[in-house]
């Protein structure tokens, strides 16, 4: 397997296990977010360079974030971030797993007056099963409470799968907060600094508030699922049918490489590019 180029304290492995999300300061430095950070948002905005309605004329979904899906494949220098064998390792590390395959990147940017993020558990709209997933959320900025904050339900990823909460097309989705397995738990609001990353699991009850600024909130993230993670069932799901993984097999393809133990060459997008840019869930 190799060594870690990232190497996490007992204690953050620990707080992660115990609480289902953890903060990992200074991961990356001011060249590399200005680096990283420039061509996210050159991506973002050639992927909604047509879009003219206003943010009041949009879906409530998309009144929460713009999400642009799958940049590794369309963007070389976003392709370094997404498959940065640090980030890989650390997600393995958390896992506590021997390696890890990308399930999906995005980039989250909301809006000023963007509207909240329903709380939601991410795994649950996925046929993966209970595979050990793992989200790495990378503010491109400091993101305070004004800005929206992201706010995590502590413990809340040992309950196990609650109801879907359809953030897409309902109106009034499902109250998962209200459910009777999170016991009443509080969510709790982290502020984050620039070059910080915001780990969660995927079952982790988690939210975002608006962004009150006048400045859009900048936010990657990258998926990580466990390399032995199998399709448990045969919804629909873009990297899985595009990749032909069926009901049963264990999660393969260009779509999704293995990122942890790092291969020899940096991956290489799969020559069927469709990247449908959302909603999809996150």
């Amino acid at each position: 397997m190799g060594e870690y180029p990232l190497i996490l304290s007992d204690q953050c492995i620990e707080d992660f296990a115990v609480r289902g999300f953890v903060v990992t300061p200074e991961v990356l430095t001011e060249e590399e977010l200005d680096r990283f950070g420039a061509a996210i948002d050159a991506e973002v905005q050639a992927r909604n360079a047509h879009e003219t309605r206003s943010l009041e004329e949009k879906t409530r979904y998309e009144q929460s974030f713009i999400q642009c899906m799958r940049l590794w494949e369309t963007n070389t220098i976003v392709r370094e971030l997404t498959c940065h064998p640090g980030l890989a390792g650390m997600a393995a590390q958390l896992l506590g797993v021997h390696g890890v395959r990308l399930w999906q990147d995005q980039a989250l940017y909301k809006e000023p007056g963007g509207k909240p993020t329903t709380p939601h558990q991410d795994q649950t709209f996925w046929p993966i099963g209970e595979a050990p997933l793992i989200s790495a959320w990378i503010p491109l900025q400091d993101v305070s409470i004004e800005h929206g904050a992201m706010a995590y339900v502590p413990g809340s990823h040992r309950v196990g799968r609650l109801k879907v909460v359809d953030i897409t097309h309902q109106t009034t989705p499902y109250d998962i907060l209200k459910d009777p397995g999170l016991r009443g738990a509080e969510p709790q609001t982290v502020e984050v600094k620039a070059g910080a990353i915001v780990w969660h699991h995927g079952l982790t009850v988690h939210l975002a508030g608006e962004n009150q600024t006048t400045e859009p909130r900048r936010v990657f993230t990258i998926v990580y699922i466990s390399d032995e993670a199998r399709r448990s069932r045969a919804w629909p799901a873009y990297p899985l049918d595009r990749d032909g993984v069926e009901v049963g097999e264990l999660i393969r393809g260009p779509g999704m490489p293995r990122l942890w133990p790092p291969p020899e060459q940096t991956p290489q997008p799969p020559d069927d590019i469709g990247v449908p840019i959302g909603p999809q869930y996150s």
